[in-house]
């Protein structure tokens, strides 16, 4: 209450003091005109009247002398009219004057300037006049007396008052209006939402997390209502993750978490430097109109590899691929993030455009994806390419070298930068450095087909762990290097020894974050999904992929056919909705491929859809994980159907998402999950037959057996979650040795 008194007076005293000024300089105005136009009708008068009276005053008092007076005295604005000799004596006053004639006049005393009269102010009989005198003369020019005419001035007192009466009555006014709307915007404006941020406080402080994302939205609290939100996410997600640790401490088990990893990287890595390197950056700036937004990619990998950082606050060097990354840098290419609250730093890698087609689109993803993926999608190799990824990996190399120290820890990520780790370790024998290769690793034979296969291999060697998702890829990978060079495998302690430098590879299966986080949406139920795809359906079905051809998603779409041509008492009841983010459409066989996935769909239903119910859903466009989550949780089957996968995490992601215990994962054999989800129902996404008959099994499997499944699957991802990942590779290279 005293801030708004305080501010009203502020405001009432601004507005007085302002028109205050104003009404001065229009009082002065006003009057200065008033008087200009008094004096110039007195003057007019007493111009006519010296030429006539000049000659008759020296004669006395006279009844022509009155008659002049008396007919200029009749003017309403006039008083009178006095006639003075050159004593300043009255020869002739008007009728109505001579009754208040002051005895001294100041005005006769003053001295004028030839013939020119003069104008002032005076009291007559307590009233305000306006005296205006002019000399007279007889015909030789000589001075004679003087004219006075008396004009009543009390009409511009008047005029002034009434002036400010109406500016106070005015000021009044506007003090009461802008009081009252002055507390009504403070009480809509600023007190409604402090109190409504006071119980949304409240509430969280309670610990009343649902109600974290209705905080108010008014402008002037904007900046505060994003830091606060930020905040009140953090601690929802703290929140989350000491109850998942206590109900597990409470049953002897333990979770590896953000802050557990954090603690375990400052006991591992103590003072030493870490360094990230991947393709993709965990923070890009993108820009948005006029402004530049910093946003944080959809990737496994930044989930688990963030907390890393932050622990130790290390440095991260990735592609700068965002339209306004150049734009926030320093001289260094260096950002601090996260931006909420830096911690690590971010170095951002240039590459020109032919840079990017020849290392990103060209050798790794039209040569090795392809290549490790066994797909059936053949491999293509240009030297060009060879000479680009080459020269990229260099340039990634050079930019290490400022943050390089003795025995810096340096993690390498992805079949982005194969040759990167020899190009390091030559440079810098004494760094410990890991590769994580994401994606498969094929058979020898599949692997000799690339015509720069021992240069890959050699650069891989260059690491001290390189580490694959499954024991099956470091077996292929150890067969593979043991055919191709001339090296000493350890098939026991499964080392590779090159040139008296040992490589160990190991098995590292990546997962999610089990401690889900909050999504900031109201979750939709299942009709309402089916509602909002504008479909009518009792089963749901759902796949997310990318549009990438290893996927098995046309496979995938081929068992739904073969599901609603067998089981025809499914027609109009089970609908599967697949959400296929675009994927590096800048290939020409990932452009192709995007066009035959909706040209299947296409086919299944006008083959099958009738009103308004069709077997296959379609979404082609990237979704947040905020939007597919509703997808995961109301799904009653999840469909992973990879012809060849490294992990995929979709099948993690869907489990995790499953807190009713509900729901069934049919999961490709192919894929690294399948190791560890042995709860799945196992499919060969080649066999449509199977996987149409798995459909069925599904949809029918009892809600006691479903729960059984998904309880026993989800205690392996929390187990083998993404953090227990980082820190198993963190472990492993720390215990490195070098001779």
């Amino acid at each position: 209450m005293k801030i708004t008194l305080r501010l009203i007076t502020a405001l009432i005293l601004a507005i007085t003091a302002v028109a205050g000024v104003f009404s001065y300089f229009t009082v002065q105005t006003e009057k200065t005109r008033l008087t200009a136009e008094l004096e110039h009708r007195a003057w007019l008068l007493a111009e006519g009247l010296k030429e006539s009276v000049g000659p008759l005053v020296l004669k006395g008092q006279s009844k022509k002398l009155d008659s002049i007076m008396e007919k200029i005295s009749k003017d309403k604005k006039i008083i009178g009219v006095a006639v003075y000799d050159v004593t300043g004596k009255p020869v002739a006053v008007s009728k109505d004057l001579s009754a208040i004639l002051p005895v001294k006049l100041n005005i006769l005393f003053e001295e004028f300037k030839g013939d020119e009269g003069k104008g002032a102010y005076e009291k007559v009989t307590s009233k305000q006049n306006y005296l205006y005198a002019v000399p007279t003369y007889d015909d030789e020019g000589a001075r004679t007396g003087t004219v006075v005419i008396f004009s009543d001035a009390s009409y511009i007192d008047e005029y002034i008052f009434d002036i400010w009466r109406r500016n106070f009555l005015r000021i009044l006014a506007n003090a009461l209006i802008i009081s009252v709307i002055t507390l009504l915007v403070i009480r809509w404006s600023i007190v409604g939402p402090i109190a409504r941020m006071s119980e949304w406080m409240g509430n969280l402080r309670k610990g009343k997390f649902d109600e974290i994302f209705k905080m108010p939205k008014e402008d002037l609290f904007t900046p505060i209502s994003k830091e606060i939100s930020s905040l009140a996410k953090s601690l929802a997600v703290a929140h989350a993750r000491a109850e998942e640790e206590a109900m597990l401490r409470q049953h002897a088990e333990a979770i590896w978490t953000a802050e557990r990893l954090k603690g375990h990287v400052r006991a591992k890595l103590g003072d030493k430097n870490l360094i990230v390197v991947s393709n993709r950056e965990p923070f890009m700036h993108i820009r948005s109109g006029k402004f530049i937004e910093c946003i944080s990619p959809a990737s496994g990998l930044v989930t688990a590899l963030d907390p890393i950082l932050k622990a130790c606050g290390g440095l991260w060097v990735a592609h700068g691929s965002g339209n306004a990354d150049r734009d926030v840098v320093d001289r260094h290419n260096i950002i601090r993030v996260p931006p909420e609250n830096p911690q690590y730093d971010l170095k951002r890698v240039w590459l020109t455009q032919e840079e990017e087609e020849g290392y990103y689109y060209g050798f790794s993803n039209e040569g090795l994806w392809p290549l490790c993926h066994i797909a059936h999608t053949r491999p293509v190799f240009r030297m060009n390419d060879w000479a680009r990824y080459q020269e990229v990996n260099l340039k990634f190399s050079r930019s290490l070298e400022e943050a390089i120290e003795n025995e810096t820890y340096i993690f390498i990520q992805d079949y982005h930068f194969a040759i990167l780790p020899r190009i390091i370790k030559e440079r810098h024998p004494d760094a410990k450095i890991a590769l994580f290769w994401h994606i498969p690793w094929p058979n020898p034979e599949a692997f000799g087909i690339c015509p720069w296969r021992r240069e890959i291999l050699h650069g891989m060697l260059g690491a001290d762990i390189i580490g694959f998702h499954t024991q099956f890829h470091c077996n292929n990978f150890l067969e593979t290097a043991d055919r191709n060079l001339e090296c000493h495998t350890d098939w026991e302690n499964f080392s590779i020894t090159k040139k008296e430098h040992t490589t160990y590879v190991k098995p590292f299966p990546i997962s999610v974050d089990f401690t889900h986080p909050p999504f900031n949406i109201e979750i939709k139920n299942k009709e309402e999904l089916f509602k909002e795809l504008g479909v009518k359906g009792t089963f749901l079905g759902v796949g997310v992929d990318r549009l990438d051809y290893t996927k098995g998603i046309l496979e995938r779409f081929r068992a739904v056919e073969r599901f609603i041509e067998k089981y025809s008492e499914y027609r109009g009841l089970f609908t599967f909705v697949q959400i296929g983010a675009p994927s590096r459409e800048h290939i020409k066989s990932y452009h192709e491929f995007a066009g035959r996935v909706k040209a299947e769909a296409d086919r299944i239903n006008w083959r099958f859809q009738s009103g308004n119910w069709r077997p296959i859903v379609f979404l082609h466009r990237h979704f947040s994980h905020a939007e597919i989550e509703p997808y995961y949780r109301h799904a009653d089957l999840c469909m992973v159907t990879s012809l060849h996968d490294g992990m995929n995490l979709v099948a993690k992601e869907f489990v995790v998402s499953r807190e009713d215990e509900r729901g069934v994962l049919i999961l490709s054999t192919f894929t690294g999950a399948s190791r560890e989800l042995r709860d799945a129902l196992l499919v060969n996404p080649y066999d449509i037959e199977q996987m149409a008959d798995m459909i069925r099994a599904a949809i029918e499997m009892e809600p006691e057996e479903q729960k059984l499944r998904m309880k026993r699957m989800r205690a392996v991802v929390r187990e083998n979650n993404i953090y227990k990942w980082a820190a198993d590779i963190i472990t492993e290279l720390t215990h490195i040795r070098h001779a």
